[in-house]
């Protein structure tokens, strides 16, 4: 006996194509989802890694966990300065363009928070909230208060550099608090050069 293979009819080939095409357009669709869901996901990994602690960091706290788990968006006031010397007490605004200088001291955002280890860099206009930063001197506290809590540093050192002048803002190994503003102090027009105080967190 002769057996012979079925034959597709023409039904049967368009519920293959069909299914075919399906089965195409999901993959497509699931292949879309991977696209735009990716960026975000390794996006945010990336934040968290870049602010995460290390867990050899002697100034965090020693669950190791970061002393600011929620970091702050730009413009938020995230505490306040205080020069004695100078009788100043001054807010801290994340961020350092020219509407945050306006409202107080501005923490470059590339850098590390008060009370964290590495350089914290603070700017401010010289003529209104660091107006009379040439008379902080070495040994003068300075004194940082934020959500993780008060922080005291004492002046180390004071130096004049070129505007451009970028180790203002390099890493540093202790805990280091660096005051940026604009020099010389009565210049008119955009200042030539950077005056800078360092100060180290001794508590």
């Amino acid at each position: 006996m002769n057996h012979k293979l079925p034959a597709f009819g023409n039904h049967s080939i368009t519920i293959i194509l069909s299914l075919g095409v399906m089965i195409l357009g999901m993959g497509f669709i699931c292949w879309a989802m991977i696209g735009i869901c990716a960026p975000h996901y390794f996006n945010e990994q990336a934040a968290k890694n870049h602010y995460a602690p290390s867990t050899t960091d002697t100034t965090l706290i020693e669950t190791g966990k970061s002393m600011y788990p929620i970091y702050p968006v730009e413009g938020e006031n995230i505490g306040k300065l205080t020069i004695p010397v100078l009788n100043k007490v001054l807010p801290i605004i994340q961020g350092t363009s020219e509407r945050d200088l306006t409202k107080g001291a501005g923490h470059y955002s590339e850098s590390v928070l008060p009370g964290e280890k590495d350089n914290c860099v603070i700017s401010g206009h010289r003529d209104t909230f660091f107006s009379s930063l040439g008379d902080v001197k070495i040994g003068d506290k300075i004194i940082a208060e934020t959500s993780a809590g008060i922080f005291n540093y004492e002046v180390t050192g004071m130096r004049i550099v070129d505007k451009d002048d970028r180790t203002v803002i390099v890493p540093t190994e202790a805990a280091t608090l660096t005051l940026t503003t604009c020099y010389p102090f009565n210049y008119v027009g955009s200042a030539p050069n950077r005056y800078i105080v360092s100060a180290m967190l001794i508590d």
